[in-house]
């Protein structure tokens, strides 16, 4: 059984950066991602590498979210920069048995517990 342990987040002003982390334990799955829950709207995929090595970034975080995996000791990263207030919410990381199960967000995929990332304007 997969276990993921979430830290990073936090409070930070229009344009600063934040990076989180997530590490899986004890290995990696097929494909792994970020998502995000802002109150009252539908989850979204932020970012995600899927099991070719191939990153996606969600069409709001483009050029400003990057990806990355170290593989060494099963762990994800999204370095936030130039954060504005519309990427305030709920930030989990997943981890998915395929990349089926990616594109779908699946819930049969291993969910963190999430990290609060608020930006202030």
């Amino acid at each position: 059984q997969v276990h993921l342990v979430q830290s990073g987040g936090g409070s930070v002003q229009a344009g600063g950066s934040l990076r989180l982390s997530c590490t899986a334990s004890p290995y990696f799955l097929s494909a792994m991602g970020w998502f995000r829950q802002a109150p009252e709207e539908e989850r979204e995929e932020v970012a995600s590498i899927n099991s070719h090595g191939r990153t996606h970034y969600g069409v709001s975080v483009r050029n400003r979210f990057t990806i990355s995996k170290v593989d060494t000791d099963n762990t994800l990263h999204l370095q936030m920069d130039n954060l504005q207030p519309e990427d305030t919410a709920m930030y989990y990381c997943a981890a998915f048995h395929s990349d089926f199960e990616l594109s779908q967000g699946s819930d049969e995929g291993v969910w963190g517990p999430g990290t609060q990332v608020t930006v202030s304007s």
